[in-house]
């Protein structure tokens, strides 16, 4: 008997199911050194990207992205099971490894790891994407996974389209920002602006018919609430605490500030975000 089939018969075996107990197995090469963000991004790069958690799985699946496998903690194998019998799940791998296993390839201790791999779709150009879409979030040089995450939940929430991202913005597939935003970047499409096209790309947003709204806390830029929505508007916002560059302020079409009480510094980029959305997507009669 194999050393995958002893651990099946140990753990009670589900049918479809294959069970590691060798940490060294290639079959599990996705999911190694997951803390590690520049080891992660040399080996995903374009090819594959990360999901954890059954939400964001289910996400995954949804979104059409085509898997790759998937990784599961065996306390975690029997909610997953019905999902296994979902068509875009047919020839698709699903690995079953006890806790020592896991925590030595994912490289720390992942309690009850439930974690799945799928192939990247190619990304839309800056035009391409101003072309199919109204409202849109620009992002410049943010940095924090959970930041970007949280802005493609509220972009998903209120109706915003597409993402359009500097050439120094996070990687908006990494496994946190999926998780953040439960799954739902996925079903985003986002532009990737080259190094030679920033800030100029907002340029090409307005000759798509797009105003851009650089969002600042100056007090001298308009107030977001007294802002006549058009049909086609992108949000524009920078990285916490440094904000927006000033050639990419002086690009925008407005500068836009949300009034906030004078005992508060300033809102997480996240949060901004989730009002000015809501904002621009309320109905006519409210604004």
């Amino acid at each position: 008997m194999s050393t995958d089939q002893d651990a099946a018969a140990s753990s009670g075996e589900v049918e479809g199911v294959t069970y590691i107990v060798d940490p060294a197995d290639p079959r599990l090469d996705d999911y190694r050194e997951l803390n590690s963000i520049a080891v992660r991004a040399e080996m995903e790069a374009d090819e594959y990207f990360m999901g954890e958690g059954y939400v964001p799985i289910d996400r995954m699946l949804d979104s059409g992205h085509r898997m790759r496998s998937v990784l599961l903690h065996p306390k975690r194998l029997k909610r997953f099971v019905p999902t296994m019998s979902r068509p875009e799940m047919a020839g698709v791998p699903v690995y079953v490894a006890n806790q020592a296993v896991l925590a030595e390839v994912v490289g720390f201790n992942m309690d009850r790891c439930c974690l799945a791999s799928a192939f990247r779709a190619p990304m839309p150009t800056v035009a391409e994407l101003s072309s199919t879409c109204r409202r849109l979030v620009v992002l410049e040089a943010l940095n924090d996974d959970q930041n970007v995450g949280a802005i493609a939940r509220a972009s998903r929430a209120f109706g915003i389209d597409g993402m359009v991202i500097s050439p120094t913005c996070n990687d908006p597939y990494q496994r946190r920002t999926v998780r953040v935003s439960m799954g739902e970047i996925l079903h985003i499409p986002v532009a990737r602006a080259d190094a030679e096209d920033w800030p100029s790309a907002l340029h090409t947003l307005r000759d798509a018919g797009f105003e851009t709204w650089a969002l600042t806390p100056d007090v001298v830029a308009v107030d977001l609430w007294d802002m006549d929505v058009p049909d086609r508007v992108a949000v524009v916002l920078g990285a916490e605490g440094h904000g927006l560059e000033p050639e990419t302020m002086d690009v925008a079409t407005h500068r836009v500030r949300i009034s906030i009480s004078t005992d508060v510094d300033s809102l997480n980029v996240g949060h901004a975000a989730a009002v000015t959305f809501a904002v621009i997507g309320r109905p006519a009669r409210a604004r």
